[in-house]
């Protein structure tokens, strides 16, 4: 042992930083404050960076966000994050990351899975979204992840699966997702042979959900 170890003490292994919150909060008020626009965006951009998505609709099993959200965005029904390739490796460089189109590509795969699904409509979404630039761009999870926190939407929560990409051959004996199981139509899901929820089941945790809605 090349030294002595030291008696363990929790403290000397909690960060603790009152800056790094509030850059949190403010990064939040930063996002809820952006432009609202349709799904998905008709225009192209550069970027990357953490998006939500807004129901509007007046009727069907989402009708309570649809109410919501008729004033005032603010019940977001799915947040995500979109990042370059080679994120996960540490392998991106700044102006790489500035150059991707990830964000905009992101929302325009979500918009195919929701036109895909059936008993929802495309012209029922709203989004928003939040590019990060530089440095910036580390923020990314950590700002997705206090987004969940704060609203909890029900497409990260009580329906999971909204989000899944194909698996690919050989690995159909999976389960197909909740969201996929509610909303039939995702052509790779249908391919998928595991035992799933059944939709009562289902239905009982999106129902749970929306009772909790202020």
């Amino acid at each position: 042992m090349p030294f002595d170890l030291q008696p363990f003490d929790r403290f000397k292994h909690v960060y603790r930083n009152d800056a790094f919150v509030e850059l949190v909060k403010d990064a939040v008020r930063f996002f809820s404050g952006t432009p609202v626009r349709e799904l998905p965006p008709s225009v192209s951009f550069q970027g990357t960076g953490v998006y939500a998505l807004y129901y509007t609709g007046r009727k069907g099993i989402y009708a309570k966000y649809g109410e919501l959200n008729r004033l005032a965005y603010s019940h977001p029904i799915y947040v995500g994050k979109a990042v370059p390739k080679g994120w996960r490796q540490a392998r991106t460089a700044d102006a790489q990351a500035q150059n991707s189109r990830e964000l905009v590509s992101r929302l325009r795969q979500h918009s195919r899975s929701i036109e895909s699904g059936s008993n929802i409509e495309l012209p029922d979404f709203m989004c928003r979204f939040m590019i990060f630039e530089d440095a910036g761009s580390d923020m990314i999870g950590t700002i997705e992840a206090a987004l969940i926190k704060l609203h909890r939407p029900l497409w990260n929560s009580a329906l999971d699966g909204f989000g899944n990409h194909d698996p690919g051959s050989g690995r159909y004996n999976q389960a197909k997702s909740d969201w996929d199981v509610v909303h039939v139509g995702r052509e790779w899901a249908t391919r998928c042979q595991g035992e799933h929820k059944t939709l009562k089941s289902i239905m009982y945790n999106i129902k749970t959900h929306m009772n909790l809605l202020g």
